[in-house]
């Protein structure tokens, strides 16, 4: 593992980066609103992708390296998250193609930056349709508006709702709650056979 800072607008982030043997891509994972890069479910997408010959970039937000809890608003962890996919992508994984992704709040990030960043997929982890208790304080728009293929992976009780699947759009539901802590394997399957099939054209 290599870590790395990366300065933003918004003060540095950093990135733990866990290299593939044979780099096909770049999947950049980010972390949730209160939480870090040892979340079971991104040690699971990490595990799967690497396997899958993706080299991973666990990303934290300035806010989080700050020691801040609370998550910045979303246009600065949008404006970070672009700075950090251009210094990653040019330093570390020069003319490879990018996946964004992340758990929670970091999903809703790189839903929001993917057309920007021109990512070739996204991963959600968790996805949060809404808050708890708020259907009607829908974020769908964000993941409607992503126009390359799609993972949502999602627990079958998670009190933040549940998207559909759609076009470009798949959904994998697996045993648990917004943690994604029930079935870690489910998860990393999930990833692993997702990102082989995406990524297969354009190898």
């Amino acid at each position: 593992m290599t870590r790395t800072t990366v300065d933003t607008p918004h003060g540095p982030a950093r990135a733990q980066l866990r290299c593939a043997a044979e780099g096909r891509a770049a999947l950049l994972l980010g972390h949730g609103a209160g939480g870090g890069l040892d979340s079971p479910d991104l040690v699971a997408a990490t595990r799967a992708a690497t396997a899958a010959g993706v080299h991973v970039a666990l990303v934290e937000q300035p806010y989080r390296v700050a020691g801040r809890r609370a998550p910045a608003p979303a246009g600065q962890l949008d404006t970070a998250w672009l700075a950090i996919a251009d210094a990653l992508g040019q330093t570390w994984f020069p003319g490879l193609p990018l996946v964004f992704g992340g758990r929670s709040s970091g999903a809703r990030v790189a839903c929001r930056t993917a057309n920007d960043g021109q990512a070739v997929a996204v991963l959600c982890l968790a996805f949060p349709v809404h808050p708890p208790g708020k259907p009607e304080r829908s974020r769908m728009p964000e993941l409607d508006g992503v126009d390359v293929p799609a993972l949502v992976v999602q627990g079958e009780s998670d009190p933040f709702g549940r998207p559909e699947a759609a076009h470009h759009r798949e959904l994998v539901l697996l045993r648990g709650n917004h943690a994604l802590t029930t079935d870690v394997d489910g998860v990393g399957r999930a990833v692993g056979e997702w990102l082989g099939r995406v990524l297969r054209p354009l190898d």
